[in-house]
């Protein structure tokens, strides 16, 4: 759940989840093509109208009756060029169903002169942070369970690409975002995992934080309604069929554009909530604050070479 979470949003799923690379990690399915039916042999007597087969001969005490396996008649001139399904018995001439070539996708509405006046803002507040701090609070509502389950903690960011997010609560674990690889110490477990993913696949919705990446190439953005909001509610839906989630939410600060909070809609509607709280951007945050120590006695569960050490 870490990583399928962290390739939307880079905000790590509840800190119960599985470790990055681990089996909690959810797979991408991919629905397998169907094997080709085996093509039938045709009949001796193909391309001979069905009609002319004789059909069984009738019980005497039916006789005038049409016998039930009798094929209906073969096709009136007047039906002809009509797809071979609907003439059943239709000789091997018959004309096949032509198919129209599929529609390509309709362009979405154009933003509102609000809507992108803030959307640019937003993103011109990321493209001028080198860094940046704060608290947050996630909830995490599983729609299956129907229940929320939250946590706390702090995030820190620099550019280009590193991230930690330090959970304080409901357990202690600590996860770091450095270039192409994830790390997840779990204190509890004495256990450190390391994971791998590749940043240039991220979406829009996770590049724009780092200053990248523009968000009307990849969604349609509307502005919600939303009662309890502080801020403006963006609403972001896919252009392109996205199998890792159905919607991204995000609650923007009119006056500085920056993100209050981040909701992701999973394909399930399970929704993860990440809440910022006291922000601070670039505050000078040197890179040593993105290595982790711990105790030698820790195991390290190595995924990015394919074995444990």
């Amino acid at each position: 759940m870490f990583l399928e979470t962290l390739l939307v949003t880079l905000l790590s799923a509840p800190g119960t989840q599985a470790a990055p690379g681990s089996e909690g990690v959810k797979p991408v399915l991919v629905a397998q093509a169907a094997a080709p039916a085996p093509v039938a042999k045709p009949p001796a007597d193909a391309g001979k109208p069905a009609a002319a087969t004789p059909p069984p001969a009738a019980k005497p005490s039916e006789a005038g009756k049409p016998a039930a396996a009798t094929p209906p008649p073969a096709a009136k001139p007047s039906e002809a060029g009509k797809p071979a399904a609907a003439q059943p018995g239709a000789t091997a001439e018959t004309k096949p169903v032509e198919t129209k070539p599929a529609q390509p996708a309709a362009k979405p509405a154009a933003m509102t002169p609000e809507v992108k006046s803030l959307v640019d803002r937003m993103q011109a507040f990321y493209e001028k942070t080198g860094d940046f701090r704060a608290g947050f609070r996630q909830d995490y509502k599983y729609k299956t369970f129907r229940r929320t389950q939250t946590s706390e903690g702090t995030v820190t960011y620099k550019k280009p690409g590193l991230m930690r997010w330090e959970y304080q609560k409901p357990s202690a674990r600590t996860f770091v975002l450095a270039g192409n690889k994830v790390y997840m110490h779990d204190p509890s477990a004495q256990s450190l995992t390391v994971g791998s993913m590749d940043t240039s696949q991220l979406s829009a919705s996770v590049t724009f934080l780092f200053g990248q990446g523009k968000l009307a190439d990849e969604f349609a953005i509307t502005k919600g309604a939303c009662k309890d909001c502080k801020g403006t509610l963006l609403v972001l839906d896919p252009l392109k069929a996205e199998p890792r989630f159905r919607q991204v939410r995000l609650e923007v600060d009119p006056a500085s554009a920056q993100v209050l909070k981040s909701t992701v809609v999973d394909p399930d509607g399970s929704e993860n909530t990440i809440a910022f709280l006291n922000l601070k951007t670039n505050v000078g945050i040197a890179a040593d604050s993105f290595k982790l120590d711990v105790p030698d006695d820790t195991r390290v569960d190595d995924f990015t070479k394919g074995k444990k050490q």
